[in-house]
């Protein structure tokens, strides 16, 4: 047991440090490439903030350990909209455009909702497509949405991220790229093996690891990012990334997972009570969104209440 939570530690880390250099070198090349703003913004950014579930699922779902995949997934969807976002908004008030609740919170709700009836029997290569379809349509969306009048504002926005005043030797930015993908691959496998060996040490099933442990842990890049912002007042960017990263957990990394390692999903509750619950809680984000268009505490506690209550009957 001690090794296997060595494992997770160690993976845990690798994991946040590592994830963070891999997006921002992966950034830094794009725009070294010329590519616009609204693609860097939309695809690459959104891309590498999701790159730990991603690889932590493909992992699991390679191993036969699918219940730890989708698992993750669901779990990291809760985990954004609910313990990232209530903790960022107890240190700030976060301020919600209303270009992100007309367009990214429906299309967050709508992907959650395709990916929820859809790994009901499991997933399969077919589902698999079908979500890739989906991720195809929402960027199209929202690549096509973006280049209107909020292109100037994620210019900006892209720029503080990547810090734009430079400059950025592309040679360099492609060893970070590189070394942060390996870094993120290898705190990965560390953590699937050591979350399946805890899972069988406890006789915990592995929707219920992948569920909490593992999940809170591909999450934590978004909730240091988020605390960060908020700590500095930077908030324009910590919903949008949110429901972005639940776009691309839902479509990117639920495909990946029915094309690498298809099958059934053995823990019921995975499929039954956590994929609503997810549903649930992207709606219940978006309403107190949409409402006077801010969180702070108050929402913050009621957000962070819904994760801590609903955790125990995950089990």
């Amino acid at each position: 047991m001690l090794v296997s939570l060595a494992l997770v530690a160690v993976g845990l880390v690798l994991l946040s440090k590592a994830a963070d250099q891999f997006v921002m070198g992966a950034a830094r090349l794009a725009i070294a490439l010329q590519l616009s703003p609204v693609v860097v913004g939309a695809v690459v950014i959104g891309f590498g903030t999701s790159a730990p579930e991603m690889l932590v699922s493909a992992l699991a779902a390679v191993s036969g350990e699918a219940d730890i995949g989708i698992g993750n997934i669901v779990g990291s969807n809760v985990a954004n909209l609910t313990l990232v976002l209530a903790v960022a908004a107890m240190v700030t008030p976060i301020i919600v455009h209303s270009s992100v609740i007309g367009r990214e919170a429906p299309l967050s709700v709508g992907s959650v909702a395709l990916f929820a009836v859809l790994v009901q029997d499991g997933v399969s290569v077919v589902e698999g497509v079908v979500l890739l379809v989906g991720l195809a349509a929402v960027l199209g969306i929202l690549l096509r949405s973006t280049s209107g009048g909020d292109e100037t504002l994620l210019e900006s926005e892209v720029d503080e991220f990547v810090d734009g005043d430079g400059p950025h030797p592309v040679n360099r930015e492609a060893v970070r790229t590189l070394l942060g993908l390996l870094g993120t691959m290898a705190g990965a496998q560390l953590l699937v093996t050591g979350a399946v060996d805890i899972a069988e040490a406890l006789e915990l099933t592995g929707g219920f690891v992948g569920l909490t442990l593992v999940a809170i842990g591909t999450s934590l890049p978004e909730l240091v990012t988020s605390v960060v912002a908020a700590r500095k007042g930077e908030t324009d960017l910590i919903v949008g990334n949110l429901l972005g990263s639940n776009i691309f957990n839902a479509l990117a990394v639920g495909a990946i997972v029915g094309l690498v390692g298809p099958g059934t999903v053995g823990d019921a509750t995975l499929t039954g009570l956590a994929t609503w619950l997810m549903v649930g809680v992207a709606v219940l984000a978006t309403a107190l969104m949409w409402h006077g268009g801010r969180v702070g505490r108050a929402k913050g506690g009621v957000l962070l209440s819904t994760y801590v209550i609903s955790v125990p009957f995950l089990a």
